[in-house]
């Protein structure tokens, strides 16, 4: 994919956007941030796949039906966000706008780690009845804190294959910098 034509956005941001990026990079900010302005639904991929209690998720079928049914509910627009790469050849071709947030590991993971701890210590609630947990976040190989360092590589290599290969007509705008962010959202 050919980044130089990628920031900043060409044309109107459009009704269905979706946003991508590593796990703490501010996807559902940037989506909720979006969808306000734009007076459009945020739709958060994680509460669909993690909605169920004691982080039991959607099998990948019942995931990809209801991610169908949620745009179907919206046919006026959405601005959606999540990595879910079992439901991007779903989102993508319905896109206008698809954004990469690609920014530096160490200001992603210092993201992922201070939102990890507050929601640990805040008790907040995530999606359906669920939290994160001491073990959650220190013990298991599941550990959001793992999850960012073992899966930077693969979620970027599977962003760049997947926006140069998934049939879509989508403008990509590729941000790295809090500062791009910033002027994306006052462009809109």
């Amino acid at each position: 994919m050919d980044d130089a034509n990628t920031t900043p956005p060409a044309r109107a941001i459009g009704r269905r956007v979706v946003v991508y990026g590593n796990s703490g990079s501010g996807k559902s900010t940037l989506a909720k941030a979006l969808g306000a302005r734009l007076s459009l639904p945020a739709i958060e991929l994680d509460a669909i796949y993690h909605a169920r209690p004691g982080w039991k998720d959607l099998s990948r079928e019942e995931f990809r039906e209801r991610v169908v049914e949620v745009l179907e509910e919206h046919p006026g627009g959405w601005v959606m966000d999540g990595n879910y790469s079992v439901a991007r050849d779903l989102v993508l071709p319905l896109a206008e706008t698809a954004i990469w947030l690609k920014l530096p590991f160490r200001v992603v993971y210092r993201r992922l780690w201070w939102r990890t701890m507050k929601r640990l210590w805040t008790r907040e609630l995530l999606w359906g009845t669920n939290r994160e947990t001491f073990h959650d976040v220190f013990l298991s190989r599941e550990s959001m804190l793992v999850w960012g360092v073992t899966h930077w590589r693969q979620t970027r290599r599977n962003l760049e294959r997947d926006l140069a290969t998934v049939p879509h007509s989508a403008q990509v705008v590729v941000l790295r910098s809090r500062r791009e962010v910033e002027a994306l959202l006052a462009s809109c």
